[in-house]
């Protein structure tokens, strides 16, 4: 009997609310549910302030002190219980056979020692923050390679931290500088290379092209690509709202809205035919230039102040009484009325 491979992360609603002054509670995420398999690349996109950040934080135990989670997040590997076989035992489906460590109850010892640089390596969307601003990006750098990988000695550190930097995009003759003497664009390349650095298993990248130009935002996804088709066991989860980027690098897509993942599916079905089928996720498709260039009408709803049904029904042609009730977090597609598959029509079935 055939089992999958273990996933690199397994998250199985996963929950975060915020508490704030006179016991007002805010749902940042939902109830979320996918996995990472080894080799693949997850693109989360949705608009700002739909909770992506939130979660990303979440996993790396980044979140404040006001923040309540709730479900798990196993770090691989993870495999779940493959499906019943003819005359077969296999444990109850949906468990862990050989769970990993939970991102979501790990110590803070735990996580700063073991998992963040290691089996995570982080590309945060405000790399000054994450920058030592006293420091030169070679000396980051060349710290960060004696911390993972254990090199030694002053030629081998400065030549791994050139490599690391020529992998990134950045320039070798700014690694002199500190990082309040970069632009935008040279930070996100530093917090780039400082992240491909140890070749963890997990890349989470958190709005990774934001200040590039396009020929840099192809380069820096492509890179990417290559740090997870380098090694099988390697995994990306790419949080974007650079649609186009997702395209370039996504083996599937997560899309977010409100604090929930509303679909999750194939890159090549959501990019291209039959495309996306929630609304929303249509929506965001239409809206780029080489589409129909069309915004989706009307604006988020706040996360402090959700309704009780489908939060996306407002902004949504498709909408009905049915829509006042909350869809079903199950399966591909969170909607009560989504866009028909056209290999699931009658006539399809017939033929």
């Amino acid at each position: 009997m055939t089992t999958e491979r273990p996933s690199v992360l397994s998250v199985r609603g996963l929950s975060v609310r915020f508490l704030l002054p006179g016991g007002r509670r805010v749902a940042a995420v939902t109830d979320a549910h996918f996995d990472v398999a080894p080799g693949e690349c997850l693109a989360l996109i949705g608009e700002s302030g739909c909770g992506k950040s939130v979660l990303a934080s979440a996993l790396l135990g980044l979140l404040p002190a006001n923040a309540q989670t709730a479900g798990s997040a196993l770090l691989g590997p993870v495999r779940r219980a493959p499906a019943p076989a003819p005359g077969g035992k296999v444990p109850p489906a949906g468990r862990d056979v050989a769970p990993g460590l939970d991102l979501l109850t790990a110590g803070e010892r735990t996580l700063a020692r073991t998992v963040r640089g290691r089996r995570i390596g982080l590309i945060p969307q405000s790399p000054a923050a994450h920058l030592t601003p006293v420091r030169t990006i070679r000396s980051q750098m060349e710290e960060a390679v004696a911390q993972l990988t254990g090199a030694r000695g002053r030629t081998a550190l400065r030549a791994a931290a050139e490599r690391g930097a020529e992998r990134a995009g950045f320039p070798a003759d700014h690694l002199d500088r500190h990082p309040h003497e970069l632009s935008g664009g040279l930070a996100q390349r530093a917090a780039t290379a400082l992240a491909l650095i140890g070749d963890a298993p997990l890349l989470l990248a958190d709005e990774p092209t934001t200040g590039l130009d396009r020929d840099l935002v192809d380069r820096t996804v492509d890179e990417l690509r290559r740090h997870v088709d380098a090694d099988g066991d390697r995994a990306l989860l790419m949080i974007t709202h650079d649609l186009a980027a997702a395209e370039r690098i996504a083996d599937r897509v997560a899309v977010m809205y409100a604090g929930r993942i509303v679909e999750l599916t194939d890159a090549a079905a959501f990019f291209g035919s039959p495309g996306p089928r929630h609304p929303y996720s249509r929506g965001l498709l239409e809206a780029l230039p080489d589409r129909s260039f069309t915004p989706v009408p009307g604006l988020p709803p706040e996360l402090g102040d959700l309704p009780d049904g489908c939060a996306f029904a407002p902004r949504c042609d498709r909408a009905t009484d049915l829509c006042t009730t909350l869809p079903p977090l199950t399966g591909p597609v969170a909607c009560h009325h989504p866009v028909p598959d056209p290999a699931r029509t009658p006539e399809a079935t017939r033929a």
